[in-house]
């Protein structure tokens, strides 16, 4: 019987699933390092005036188009990588997003309209998580896939490499942050060819990739998840992306002590990330989501009331980052438990799409809510709604698709 009549890839070289866990990891960092480049350099250009007279809104296009450009990518970068794998497409991903980060070092820092056409591409580096979920979730059994895409997931802390290294950089050499990321990249792209394989009797889907991408998209349980991601990570996203403005305006803060409480906020959702895939391998994903939701509705009310920082604010919104990190950690647990094998780098995509996107209407939200009220109550009290509406559909509508999805595989096998 061929590979085709059997719906599985032919296998391949034996490997260490510890090792493919970390290079996967390692090529997540890398690529959204390169992928947040832009958002440390847009208020210094501003200010330096190197692509001329710019604003904050210029700013927040240039920081915005290759996130969303990032996520949405993702959609067809999950569905390739359920055909091709993950060993064709981390080489890939990482080797054509290069072109992007060496053009913005050499040609592309001058002008505005340039910085925003090469950003569009070097959106490509955000679609390497939809590459690493069904890479990560093929080398695992059920029982230790949370565990191992909770790891994985830890690599969005690549973000974090540019937040410190692409100022301190730039100011020492204009090309020297783009060189660098370059050459990591060149260097992550030649090792993983020579390190990846594909998990031994991957399933391969069959169809084409707009056919497979429509038929996720009509999988209710797709946009269940994408609901449950946009709240977890980009609830991760928006409070990463805003909480310094709103530390400085509700608390009098100043930016250093503000940036530093945001970096603290950071870390421990990246620390909860792997964790929550592992709580879910231990006591189901269901338990761990509606814990995480129910710790975000609480959290975000009483973030609602300003309450004294130091104490009450603080516990808050730490409680709020282990919940949004070990929230998206379980939700990717899930997947791998409600989808096909062959499905998985499809809804992968989407769900991602959505974590991503997600991230961008909070702040939109606070800073409207703000103008018009002086308060940011207003917008933390939706948050929680928000949180409440995941927290209901979890215990409901996705648990009924989890039970129906385990008592279809107990038929079948």
């Amino acid at each position: 019987m061929s590979t085709a009549d059997t719906g599985r890839a032919p296998s391949t070289t034996a490997a260490n699933p510890w090792v493919q866990l970390a290079m996967a990891t390692l090529g997540f960092a890398v690529n959204f390092w390169a992928w947040a480049l832009l958002s440390p350099l847009g208020p210094l250009w501003r200010d330096d005036g190197t692509l001329g007279d710019i604003g904050e809104s210029d700013v927040a296009l240039l920081v915005a188009v290759p996130v969303i450009v990032g996520s949405l990518g993702r959609i067809p970068v999950g569905a390739l990588t359920d055909k091709y794998g993950g060993r064709v497409m981390f080489p890939l991903v990482s080797a054509a997003t290069i072109v992007p980060v060496l053009l913005l070092g050499f040609w592309a820092n001058s002008s505005l309209i340039a910085v925003l056409t090469v950003g569009f591409f070097l959106g490509i580096g955000g679609t390497a998580f939809a590459v690493g979920v069904p890479f990560v979730n093929a080398w695992f059994p059920p029982a230790k896939r949370g565990l191992a895409i909770g790891i994985f997931g830890a690599g969005m802390g690549g973000t974090a490499i540019s937040a410190l290294t692409t100022v301190p950089l730039y100011s020492t050499g204009a090309t020297l942050p783009f060189l660098i990321c370059a050459v990591v990249l060149a260097v992550y792209a030649v090792a993983a060819w020579a390190i990846l394989r594909d998990a031994p009797g991957r399933t391969v889907p069959t169809g084409s990739m707009v056919s497979r991408v429509v038929a996720n998209s009509k999988l209710s349980i797709t946009w269940l998840l994408a609901f449950l991601y946009a709240v977890a990570f980009g609830g991760y996203v928006a409070f990463s992306v805003y909480l310094p403005s709103y530390l400085k305006v509700a608390y009098d803060l100043e930016a250093g002590d503000a940036s530093n409480r945001m970096a603290g906020f950071v870390v421990v959702a990246v620390l909860m990330r792997p964790v929550g895939g592992a709580l879910s391998d231990r006591f189901g994903a269901i338990k761990v989501l509606a814990g995480c939701f129910a710790l975000v509705v609480v959290g975000s009310a009483i973030a609602a009331g300003t309450p004294l920082l130091e104490h009450i604010g603080t516990a808050a919104f730490l409680g709020m980052a282990a919940a949004l990190g070990a929230g998206s950690g379980a939700t990717f647990a899930l997947i791998a438990q409600v989808t096909e094998p062959a499905r998985v780098g499809g809804v992968t995509g989407i769900v991602g799409a959505a974590g991503g996107l997600g991230g961008f209407l909070p702040p939109l939200i606070m800073g409207d809510v703000y103008g018009r009220t002086q308060s940011y109550a207003i917008g933390l009290l939706l948050l929680s709604a928000t949180a409440l509406v995941a927290l209901v559909l979890t215990l409901t509508v996705v648990k009924k698709a989890q039970q129906e999805k385990l008592a279809a595989d107990a038929v079948s096998a």
